[in-house]
């Protein structure tokens, strides 16, 4: 499975999203500071995913939510995935 996941920094109100193969291991890099781009904004917290079966279908949907550029478009997905995961 492969996955697209957003991760905040609550320190410096910040997201990031990205996708990968293996979330735990991902998110042990990004806080270990392995990844150059999210380095300076430790630590991070998983805050939304979503699972594909392909690598190609992941990375689609990454580009998707990036290219809306918009943090409130974030925010939603965010709510969302909260509110569906309660009930």
């Amino acid at each position: 499975m492969y996955f697209i996941y957003i991760l905040y920094s609550q320190e410096f109100n910040r997201y990031y999203i990205g996708s990968c193969e293996d979330l735990q291991i991902r998110l042990q890099r990004h806080n270990s500071k392995g990844v150059p781009s999210t380095k300076p904004y430790v630590p991070w917290e998983l805050v939304y995913q979503e699972e594909f079966i392909s690598r190609t279908d992941a990375t689609k949907r990454e580009k998707e939510i990036k290219a809306k550029k918009s943090r409130k478009y974030i925010e939603y997905l965010i709510v969302k995935y909260a509110n569906k995961n309660i009930k």
